[in-house]
């Protein structure tokens, strides 16, 4: 793409008919700046940028590839209803494609408006890219599957939100963009042939493994399915709360994408939300496995068409799979929850266990994250009578159900988190950051990046934030 890196730029998504996309060019801004590039994002994906500012320079100002620079349509149940939707501030420069084959989307989030944006000026401000660079990067190095960050540009500009913020622009790389609501999209508003095109394509870009099979939808169907599982609880195993899963924002890929309004929990409560905009709680962290399950069901709606000619059938099938979804979710949960735990073994009878901590986490306002740190530690936890007595149950497990106290705690410090991205600490970084002060946003990336093992002098981070804080903090969409 350009001759100040090595992006080996492919337009492969513009194979599609064309009502899958608009062409668009980035608006030009007053003073683009490199502010952060992320230099470990770069090695693992074989780019080079040679010179970050004249790079900068050619996605603004008329590279000849910039004609293929592309917004994406979609459609999405947003807090359970359906509208017409579309990249409206997110432009996507090209495919990316690795020494070894693998494909990525390069995208710039914040680039100015698109067909899509509606009434919105399709820009960013700084505090919500840098945020999303903060949270993207710690959710991956917490071995989630995630959407990344490559770089946060300033622009030089000022974006008109409840106050007057900088402008900025987000370099995000995710394997595709496509999500459930691209194939709402289709369904709703294309023909059968255009929902055709769009399963090919996906199958054959992220799931080649089943392009021979007899049945691609049900296939699809299945491996979002799991992947969307597998995402979902390690969401719940660290205490992440995406703040808005509408469908829009569930990828094909099952990478967490759209940090907005997400956040960590502190005191372990299933119905907390942070969200502004999550007035009834619908994207609370506990709901997160049934609005998962509800996701997968709109997906499986709009496969209808593709899964069977003969409708009652096909309504058949995608029932059939949506119905083995609890069963999986249990058995994946309570997996990685014993883990959590120590447990390998994964007999159900031992699941009232992870029940009855939550529970106890729950009644007596425990840290999630600290309370599994103090088992993993040893830290006396035994000051409250019920507590005790789960102590006794868990040490009994323990003793019966691995290969020594040792290996148990090697499974428990590879599930657990020292370090994660603590709600006060992440509003204080950023309020610094966007003065120009990137020290302790700088440290708390760097601590992030190892969140499984304890470091020296970082004690700070381990820290709950005031009742205050807790009490009066939320999360804004950041659009």
């Amino acid at each position: 793409m350009s001759k100040n890196s090595s992006f080996n730029a492919e337009y492969s998504y513009l194979s599609l008919p064309a009502m899958f996309y608009s062409k668009v060019i980035p608006t030009p801004v007053a003073k683009p700046v490199m502010l952060l590039l992320n230099g470990e994002l770069c090695n693992e994906l074989n780019i080079s940028i040679i010179k970050p500012e004249l790079l900068v320079d050619e996605i603004y100002n008329g590279e000849p590839g910039n004609s293929k620079f592309f917004s994406q349509a979609y459609a999405g149940h947003q807090f359970g209803h359906f509208t017409m939707l579309g990249d409206g501030r997110a432009i996507i420069i090209g495919e990316h494609l690795t020494d070894d084959g693998n494909r990525f989307d390069i995208q710039l989030k914040g680039s100015g408006r698109t067909p899509y944006s509606r009434a919105g000026d399709g820009k960013a401000t700084l505090k919500s890219m840098l945020r999303e660079y903060l949270m993207s990067e710690a959710v991956h190095h917490l071995n989630i599957p995630t959407s990344r960050s490559l770089a946060v540009l300033k622009t030089g500009e000022t974006v008109r939100r409840e106050t007057i913020n900088q402008g900025a622009v987000l370099i995000r790389v995710m394997k595709s963009h496509v999500r459930i609501g691209t194939f709402e999209y289709a369904r709703h508003f294309g023909t059968t042939d255009d929902l055709k095109a769009l399963l090919q394509y996906t199958v054959k870009r992220l799931f080649p493994e089943i392009e021979n099979n007899e049945n691609q939808a049900l296939n699809l169907l299945r491996k979002v399915m799991l992947l969307q599982i597998e995402l979902v609880v390690s969401w719940m195993r660290v205490g992440f709360i995406h703040g808005v899963m509408n469908t829009d924002n569930v990828s094909i890929s099952g990478e967490t994408f759209d940090f907005g309004p997400c956040a960590f929990l502190n005191s372990h409560h299933p119905d907390t939300v942070y969200s502004s905009i999550d007035a009834y709680g619908r994207y609370s962290f506990g709901n997160q496995p049934k609005i998962i399950k509800w996701n997968i069901a709109r997906l499986a709606e709009a496969l209808l068409p593709v899964i069977h000619h003969d409708s009652e059938t096909s309504l058949r099938l995608a029932q059939n799979l949506i119905d083995e979804f609890d069963e999986i979710w249990n058995e994946k949960y309570y997996s990685t929850m014993l883990n959590k735990l120590g447990i390998k073994n994964k007999n159900r009878d031992f699941y009232p266990l992870v029940d009855e901590l939550l529970e106890l986490m729950t009644n007596l306002n425990l840290d999630y994250t600290n309370t599994f740190q103090g088992l993993v530690h040893d830290i006396d936890l035994s000051d409250n009578p019920a507590l005790n007595i789960w102590l006794e149950k868990w040490q009994n497990a323990i003793l019966s159900n691995s290969n020594g106290q040792a290996t148990a705690k090697k499974l428990m410090s590879r599930n657990n988190p020292v370090y994660i991205p603590r709600n006060h600490l992440v509003e204080k970084a950023l309020d610094e950051a966007i003065v120009g002060n990137m020290t302790l946003f700088n440290e708390f990336l760097d601590v992030l990046k190892t969140p499984y093992s304890y470091q020296e002098n970082k004690d700070s981070f381990m820290m709950q934030p005031d009742t205050d804080f807790e009490m009066r903090y939320q999360t804004f969409c950041g659009t």
